[in-house]
Parts: structure tokens; sequence; C-alpha cells
């Protein structure tokens, strides 16, 4: 019978053992691999997130009562990044409100905005 050919962890370079098509000889270089290879993108979605979460944390703390009206300056004053928003809903009217998750807004002249929070449930 002839002998197996020893392959090596294409991480750290050990030797793996166990089945014949094994790329890495534990869960820690799998892990490894995975995390490198995805890096780039989860970095990109991680930086994203972050502006959403601290744009609806923004929008949540200067609407406390349910609806709001302020200038946009107060925002822009707390790090809101008005590029970034989850959705938009458009109303018979034509009003267009933009929302971070469950907090959102409509702007209306002179640079006033209206806060609103969604009372829907998703679907």
């Amino acid at each position: 019978m002839p002998e197996a050919t020893k392959k090596e962890c294409i991480i750290c370079g050990d030797e793996i053992t166990g089945r014949p098509d094994k790329r890495f000889c534990s869960d820690n270089c799998r892990s490894t691999y995975h995390n490198r290879q995805n890096s780039d993108q989860t970095n990109f979605i991680r930086n994203i997130n972050n502006i959403l979460r601290k744009n609806r944390r923004i929008l949540a703390s200067m609407n406390t009562d349910g609806k709001t009206s302020l200038h946009r300056d107060k925002l822009m004053e707390n790090g809101f990044n008005f590029r970034y928003f989850t959705n938009e809903y458009v109303t018979r009217k034509g009003t267009i409100y933009r929302f971070v998750y469950d907090q959102g807004y409509t702007e209306r002249e002179n640079g006033y905005l209206t806060l609103v929070v969604r009372q829907e449930y998703v679907e």
C-alpha cells in the first residue's frame, strides 16, 4: 500500500492528521483563515453599521416625546451623518421621511426637521 503524502496546514504549516481533504490543523487556524478572507468586507460593513447606530442614537436622544421639531444643525453638532439611513417612506402627499431603523425625520423649510418614531411592526 502506498504511503500517504503528508499535508501541511495552510495557516501555520503544522502537519494535518485526519481526513484527506482537510486544509487546517485546528479550528483556530480555520477561523484565522476565514477571518482574514472576510476582514476587508467586514470592516466596511462594521463602519457603516457604526454610523447607522450613531445616527439612530442621536435621533432617539433628540426625540424623547415621539415627535419633535428642530434645526438640522442640532443633529450635525452631535455628529449625525445625513448620508446614512436605512429606508425612506413617501406619503401620499409626497413628503419624504428618512428612517434610521425606527427613528425618522422629514425636512421642512429653512433647514428645520420634524423627528418622528415609526410605530409599525417589521414584517
